[in-house]
């Protein structure tokens, strides 16, 4: 008697359902290790655990992924939604949802398009924020005692830096190393600029002038670290005056949108931070003989307006002169004023007591005339006295002034010696040999020449002292 299908059926073996996901999954795991698979991401979610979980997506179909946490911090991007990326990974189910899914170890982004999509669309965002606003950038301070510089220490950039700036004028320079390319430049290039923002002026480790972040030419994805965001955030915020130097002159990151410069090549930024040391000099030269020039137009025209009030100041001996003669006149009108007023009284009350036939009253009216001409006389007498002793006394002042007055003195046979700018010539080490002085006399001036060195040690010839006669008037000098 044969089997029915029913039994034949019962035959096949029967699996349990962890069994049957176990055969799956070490199938699949076989059948494909490692494989690259190229999508775009969707809902990317970082759990508290650190696994980030996402799903890779294209036209048609949908694959669960997972990055373990140690794998986030190898990975050369972060997942954000919509990026196309190309993963790298081993394919594994999920035996708790019957379901495939892929674990991550890599991510790459599909290709220039996509970085450049990457690109415009943190561009836009982060013009939004106002980080690239022209109006928060500050000016590059003129001569900066301090450059700070942020790149590889090894390479040419940093090479080509020192020597621009060594050439031009020679600057102390604090140099941060970091990476540039690759995993974890990023970051190390926003820590090199916080860095040296936190510097004090007054620490050990001085703060600089001005930043120079710089590396040198390489593809799109040899320059992305520059257009990270850490790197973006900390250049918009440092308080020193940043230029960025990335890349060659076509080469554009967002780096150099923050900085305060965008410099085409490192060379460059070490020129735009310290000027020429030689072009310097003759513009100071410059503003220091336009300088010159001014002031001596200045005095030129402050001697002439001197000149001018000297001119106008009349002379000494002449005020005096001017001044005694009113005093005499004074002292005259003061002597006989009085003295004819009261005979002009004294008649006129005669001619009254003629009049009035008044004898005894006339005599009395004498004695009194004559004891007030005898108070006026007295008067007179100490009025002429205090007026001479004033003429007297205006005389010695004038005598005094008269004595100090530096035309006096030339009168008397000196003479005053200046050199070509009319400058005093005080002693015999202003007026060197071959030198060309100015002699002025009380009556004019003449022009002279030193023909030869003074005799500092010269001895003094004996003079005979010439013996003065009753009579004559000997020299005060």
């Amino acid at each position: 008697m044969s089997d029915t299908p029913s039994e034949a059926a019962h035959n096949l073996p029967a699996f349990t359902v962890s069994e049957l996901s176990a055969s799956l999954k070490r199938m699949v795991e076989d059948n494909f290790g490692y494989v690259r698979v190229r999508g775009e991401i969707s809902q990317p979610k970082v759990a508290a655990s650190g696994h980030c979980y996402l799903r890779l997506k294209d036209e048609t179909a949908v694959i669960d992924g997972i990055v373990w946490r140690g794998s986030m911090g190898k990975i050369k991007i972060k997942p954000e939604e919509g990026m196309d990326v190309i993963a790298t990974g081993r394919l594994t189910t999920y035996p708790g949802r019957s379901s495939y899914q892929i674990i991550i170890e890599s991510l790459e982004l599909a290709g220039v398009g996509a970085l450049l999509k990457l690109l415009e669309e943190r561009r836009q965002k982060l013009t939004a924020e106002g980080l690239f606003e022209e109006a928060r950038k500050k000016p590059l301070p003129y001569l900066p005692r301090i450059i700070g510089v942020v790149t590889s220490p090894t390479g040419a950039v940093i090479r080509d830096i020192l020597h621009r700036v060594q050439d031009r004028f020679p600057r102390h320079v604090l140099v941060w190393p970091v990476r540039v390319q690759g995993e974890g430049a990023a970051e190390e290039v926003a820590a090199a600029i916080t860095g040296f923002n936190a510097l004090r002026p007054e620490g050990d480790i001085p703060r600089p002038d001005v930043l120079i972040v710089a590396r040198g030419g390489g593809s799109l994805e040899d320059l992305w670290a520059f257009n990270e965001e850490v790197v973006v955030r900390a250049a918009a915020a440092s308080t020193i005056p940043l230029i960025a130097a990335v890349g060659h002159e076509t080469d554009w990151t967002l780096i150099d949108h923050a900085a305060d410069k965008r410099a085409p090549t490192p060379t460059a930024a070490a020129e735009l931070a310290v000027p020429v040391r030689l072009d310097l000099m003759a513009h100071v030269q410059q503003r220091a003989t336009r300088l010159m020039q001014a002031v001596g137009r200045m005095l030129s025209e402050l001697k002439i307006h001197l000149d001018g009030l000297v001119r106008g100041i009349p002379r000494l001996d002449a005020v005096v002169a001017e001044k005694e003669q009113t005093l005499d006149g004074l002292i005259g009108r003061l002597t006989t004023g009085p003295r004819a007023l009261l005979q002009a009284k004294a008649q006129d009350l005669g001619i009254l007591a003629a009049r009035l036939n008044l004898g005894a009253f006339a005599r009395d009216l004498e004695r009194q005339t004559q004891d007030v001409v005898r108070v006026h006389d007295r008067m007179a007498r100490a009025a002429v006295r205090a007026l001479s002793d004033a003429a007297n006394l205006v005389a010695g002042l004038g005598a005094r002034l008269e004595s100090v007055s530096p035309r006096k003195v030339l009168e008397r046979g000196y003479a005053m010696v200046t050199d070509a700018d009319d400058t005093p010539i005080t002693g015999v080490a202003a007026a060197p040999a071959g030198s060309t002085v100015s002699i002025e006399f009380f009556d004019g001036k003449v022009s002279a020449r030193i023909d030869g060195a003074p005799a500092d040690r010269a001895p003094k010839a004996a003079t005979k002292r010439k013996t003065s006669t009753p009579g004559d008037q000997g020299n005060l000098f």
